[in-house]
C-alpha cells in the first residue's frame, strides 16, 4: 500500500507524557512480532526527550542480531499494521511506518555494531543533557513547521543544519 504523502500535515506540538506510554506499548508488541532477533527497543526522537516539542510521531530504534530475519519477520511487522520501506536512503536501516498519513510510529532497525545505533542514541541523550539546546531546537522546528507547506522534504531541510552540527557534538560527547 502506497501512501500518498500530498495529504500529509506536519504539525508540532507540546511535550505530551502520553508518547512513553504509547512507545511502551509498540514495544510489546514489536518484541513480538521480532522475536529472538531482537537485542533492544528504545524509545528515541524527540518525543523521548521530556519537554521537547515533536511532531507526534514515536520513533523506536530497534537493534537485531541479524537483518535477514527482521525481513524474513515483514508478515509480523505488516499484521502489526507497519508499512516496510527497506533501508528508505539509509543503508543497513530497516525502516518501517505505521498510522498512514499522519503515522505515529516509524521504526528504525539496524543490526548489532551499526553507528546509526549510536548515532541516534548519542543525539537523543545530548538533547536530555543540554535543555537549552533542546529548547533552540524545538524552536527551529516550529519555525519549519510555519515554513515547510506541509512539505517532509523542506521541513526536513530546515532542520538540516541543526541536526548535522549537534549530532557530530553528540556523537563526541556521547563517547566520553
Amino acid at each position: 500500500m502506497e501512501i500518498n504523502l500530498s495529504y500529509r500535515i506536519i504539525e508540532v506540538v507540546d511535550f505530551d507524557p502520553i508518547w512513553k506510554k504509547s512507545f511502551e506499548s509498540e514495544k510489546i508488541a514489536l518484541l513480538n512480532a521480532i522475536g529472538s532477533n531482537l537485542v533492544k527497543i528504545e524509545h528515541i526522537g524527540s518525543t523521548s526527550v521530556i519537554g521537547l516539542i515533536a511532531k507526534p510521531v514515536i520513533d523506536i530504534l530497534v537493534e537485531v542480531v541479524n537483518l535477514e530475519s527482521l525481513d524474513a519477520s515483514k508478515n509480523d511487522l505488516e499484521t502489526l499494521k507497519y508499512i516496510v520501506k527497506g533501508e528508505n536512503g539509509i543503508v543497513g536501516r530497516r525502516y518501517f511506518q505505521k498510522g498512514g498519513n499522519q503515522r505515529r510510529y516509524h521504526v528504525h532497525a539496524f543490526k548489532t555494531g551499526n553507528f546509526n545505533l549510536v548515532r541516534y542514541r548519542a543525539f537523543k541523550e545530548y538533547l536530555i543533557a543540554h535543555p537549552i539546546i533542546a529548547s533552540e531546537y524545538g524552536q527551529i522546528k516550529k519555525k519549519a513547521v510555519l515554513n515547510c507547506e506541509n512539505d517532509i522534504n523542506l521541513y526536513m531541510a530546515q532542520k538540516n543544519d541543526f541536526i548535522q552540527k549537534y549530532v557530530k557534538l553528540a556523537i563526541e560527547w556521547y563517547g566520553n
